[in-house]
């Protein structure tokens, strides 16, 4: 049995203290040298005990799950490998392999559950690690890797990549995914350093790790590209990077030229890679050199293998064939396949190719029912199978876009499509399921696929917005209507003014654009004006149209700002920040229309506008939720930002609406308190600037919040507060200092930073700023929209974006207004029951005789 062991080991994971004090394994808080990470691995291994046993690790990106993993290998154990974030992965696992100890991520240590004493399975000397095949989750179907194939693909990748012990890998993949772990396998081979993180290239602190550790290397597959477009990799400076990988699917050639062009710029490559599990990681690659006269192609084989292609009768093109040192020994499908030897001398990868005459290989299409899908190759004959074990009949089509499944039957199309995206790992967005009565069919009887993926839903089209009719000046009675309408009640006095009657920044665009168009003008102070003095500047004799009129800088910021948000989303082009600027805004309007009054009226106000704020919110969440699979319970309640993950996921898409639900409530909770509104109302600036002091400390992290991931806004909301209440030259100079000295370095792009400050800047100087007159309705309805376009987007640019962009952001844009125009008709007509409820309960309560005393049921959301 000890020889068998040691003919199992890898040499790579065996032989880790040769490379002595280099650094191995670089994090956030330690790094530990090639001797320390030996010393650790030996321990687990001696765990694991001398006997050969069949392991299994749910494995993430940490420390504790690279130890458990480097300690099988050494020791000689097999070993499966399951992602620790899918737990019904590994319940899998255990009901068919039945493994001997089960390994997962501890407190600083691998957490080892030894299920038996020695082992219950019969396992090939050669046998080293299984993995799953990309499309088989759900399925117990296995890839057998022995210790040649992992130390020769390991070899082959880092000779082609030229991987230097100076070099340091980011781990922006699974270790449980081939492709991921083959950085790792590569890496350890040659002394080199492994920057260890389960962060996402979304999150600002991902680089921020990159830079710290001089990271030289990451790996990505196509979907990232979208990513890091979307945070403004452009510019990023990272003085390290030597080259970046690319597999897991196609990338399309544009993505691929103008990657290599920026890596031409900055000085490092862009290696294009082609592999399948089968085949360990990795069967070819692309040489930077020869990309540019060869684009689309897989490029050669890697050092060590070698392709043919073999013909198929009735194409033109054959199937590409693989052979090489790192080619599978075979398939596992239950445990006695665990004592086979080598079935496997070759890999028929299923993709059909053509050679060019320069010697490289360009895959042309797929000659078996295999698709990939954001780096996922999915099976369609284990789609279908999944569907008939359910009862439902199915004919899967599909392309690298998505996957097309027709069920006979009157079936729940939409929960059918949830279950499946979550068995595949697919995101739901990238599975559609349709209905039908019988499946189309070929003369010969066979499925019609061509046509069951023909019923994929066309790329919607945005509908027109209907032109809203010219108004004409209008007096005292039209103004009176505009504010009924906006604030939704019906007794409106020329008493009253905007704030009195309970406005906010939600409603004040609405309002200002009706009446800027009804009185020909828009006084300053207009929403403090009694509705009796606001009155209709006439035109000048002679004067025509005005071609630009004046619109408040907080409108055009709102409207600017969700245009920018989300065509930055959408990769229509890339002006990151504007979201922090909208937290000024929020905290300038917070200022002018929420503290003025007596302390409960002004409580009740601000209540009032939280709620229009919450309740589109979690009622759109919730349809989101229902809809897909990209959100959590957590995210309904609006406390994702406490309890959610701490990588930068979807359920990560709302954390704007979180953090202004958790300002507002916050500073509602403070002035509630009688001194604190005391405070505010007889020195309002100076308390604007001891809030904006109070959020600075999480600004520069001398007190940290709760909420783990967003960057802490409450300083920029108290800043805008601070704008409001900057009513003369000196109040505004400090407020643009502390703006001057704040923002810079608040991200490590300086352009966000350019954008929040020049943002607060323009609202604190131009309280408005000319724009076309044609185009003041247009601002006005997206600025007022903001909010729900914000929400609406999320489940409508992705589908769209890859197709195109500007469609997606104008379909955004729409479904926003459409969602705002039906929320404010809703809470209009509830706010109209309410006050009918209100008036019936209180006629029903009139005293009998004088002498009757009269209950008071008043709620404090109804009062006046």
């Amino acid at each position: 049995m000890t020889i068998q062991l040691d003919l199992a080991r890898v040499s790579f994971a065996a032989n880790l203290v040769r490379h002595g004090d280099q650094p191995a394994v670089l994090m956030e808080d330690c790094v530990l040298t090639y001797r320390e990470l030996a010393n650790r691995v030996d321990d687990v291994a001696e765990r694991l005990g001398p006997v050969r046993r069949l392991a299994v690790l749910a494995a993430a990106n940490d420390l504790d799950s690279l130890v458990a993993y480097l300690a099988a290998l050494s020791g000689g154990h097999p070993l499966i490998l399951v992602p620790a974030d899918k737990p019904a992965a590994l319940e899998s696992i255990l009901a068919s392999y039945d493994p001997d100890v089960v390994m997962r991520s501890g407190n600083g240590e691998p957490v080892l559950e030894v299920r038996r004493e020695g082992t219950a399975h019969e396992l090939h000397p050669e046998l080293a690690l299984l993995l799953s095949t990309s499309g088989s989750t759900g399925s117990p179907k296995l890839v057998r890797l022995s210790r040649e194939n992992l130390q020769s693909n390991a070899g082959a990748i880092a000779e082609y990549l030229d991987i230097q012990p100076s070099d340091r890998a980011a781990t922006t993949l699974p270790m449980s995914y081939c492709y991921g772990l083959s950085v790792i396998n590569s890496h350890l081979l040659r002394g080199a350093g492994l920057v260890l993180t389960d962060l996402s290239v979304v999150d600002p602190c991902f680089w921020d790790l990159f830079r710290e550790q001089r990271a030289t290397t990451f790996a990505a597959v196509p979907y990232t590209f979208e990513l890091l477009d979307r945070v403004g990799f452009v510019g990023m400076d990272l003085p390290g990077l030597r080259y970046m990988t690319q597999a897991g699917g196609r990338l399309d050639p544009a993505t691929a030229h103008r990657y290599r062009e920026l890596g031409q710029r900055g000085g490092w490559d862009l290696f294009v890679m082609y592999g399948q599990t089968e085949a360990t990681a990795r069967m070819a690659y692309l040489p930077p050199q020869l990309a540019a006269e060869n684009p689309g192609t897989i490029g050669i084989p890697v050092p060590g293998g070698a392709f043919r292609i073999d013909p198929v009768p009735g194409l033109e093109d054959g199937e590409l064939v693989y052979t090489g040192p790192n080619v599978m020994l075979g398939y596992a499908e239950c445990p006695g396949d665990l004592a086979a030897g080598r079935t496997s001398d070759e890999l028929r990868t299923g993709d059909l190719a053509r050679r060019h005459a320069s010697g490289v290989y360009e895959v042309v299409g797929r000659r078996s029912r295999f698709v990939k899908i954001v780096g996922l190759r999915i099976d369609l004959g284990q789609v279908e199978k999944i569907l008939a074990e359910l009862g439902v009949p199915a004919a899967s089509a599909g392309s690298d876009r998505g996957l097309v499944v027709a069920v006979e039957g009157d079936h729940d199309a939409a929960l059918l499509g949830k279950v499946l995206a979550q068995k595949l790992g697919l995101p739901r967005g990238a599975v559609e399921l349709h209905a039908v009565v019988s499946f189309p069919r070929l003369a010969n009887g066979k499925v019609d696929y061509q046509a069951v993926l023909a019923l994929a839903r066309p790329n919607p089209e945005p509908e027109p917005q209907p032109a809203a009719p010219e108004r004409s000046p209008a007096g005292p009675a039209d103004v009176r209507t505009i504010f009924a309408e906006a604030l939704e009640c019906d007794d409106v006095k020329d008493t009253d003014t905007f704030v009195s009657l309970g406005g906010d920044s939600l409603s004040y665009v609405a309002a200002s654009v009706r009446l800027e168009k009804a009185l020909g003008h828009l006084p300053p102070d207009w929403h403090v004006t009694p509705i009796g003095e606001l009155a209709p500047r006439p035109r000048a004799a002679g004067r025509g149209r005005r071609w630009f009129a004046p619109l408040e800088t907080g409108i055009l910021l709102r409207a600017a700002g969700i245009v920018l948000i989300i065509g930055t989303h959408a990769q229509l082009l890339h002006w990151p920040g504007m979201a922090h600027v909208l937290f000024a805004v929020a905290g300038y309007n917070f200022a002018r229309f929420q503290l003025n009054g007596d302390r409960m009226p002004r409580l009740r106000r601000q209540l009032r506008s939280l709620g229009r704020i919450i309740v589109p919110s979690v009622a759109f969440i919730a349809v989101a939720y229902v809809l897909t699979d990209r959100y959590g319970p957590e995210n309904l309640a609006l406390l994702n930002s406490f309890v959610g993950p701490e990588t930068w996921t979807t359920r990560w898409d709302f954390w704007f609406i979180e953090m202004l639900v958790y300002v507002l409530i916050s500073v509602a909770a403070l002035l509630a308190i009688p001194w604190a509104a005391r405070a505010e109302s007889r020195f309002p600036f100076a308390f604007a600037l001891g809030l904006t002091a109070v959020g600075l400390l999480t600004r520069f992290e001398i007190l940290n919040p709760p909420a783990p991931n967003p960057a802490p806004v409450l300083w920029l909301f108290a800043l805008g507060w601070a704008v409001a209440r900057a009513r003369n030259l000196p109040r505004r100079l400090a407020v643009s200092a502390i703006a001057v000295l704040t923002v810079p370095g608040f991200f490590s792009d300086p352009y966000r930073d350019a954008t929040i400050l020049a943002g607060i800047l323009l609202l604190t100087w131009l309280p408005a700023i000319p724009v076309p007159s044609g185009l003041h309705r247009l601002l006005g309805v997206l600025a007022a929209s903001s909010l729900y376009a914000y929400l609406t987007h999320w489940l409508v640019y992705p589908g769209l974006a890859p197709v195109s962009p500007a469609r997606a952001v104008a379909a955004s844009l729409a479904a926003g207004v459409t969602y705002w125009a039906l929320s404010m008709r809703a809470m209009g007509t509830a706010g109209r029951w309410m006050t009918a409820l209100r008036t019936r309960s209180a006629s029903s309560r009139t005293p009998a005789s004088p002498n009757t005393a009269v209950p008071q049921f008043t709620h404090p959301e109804f009062s006046q």
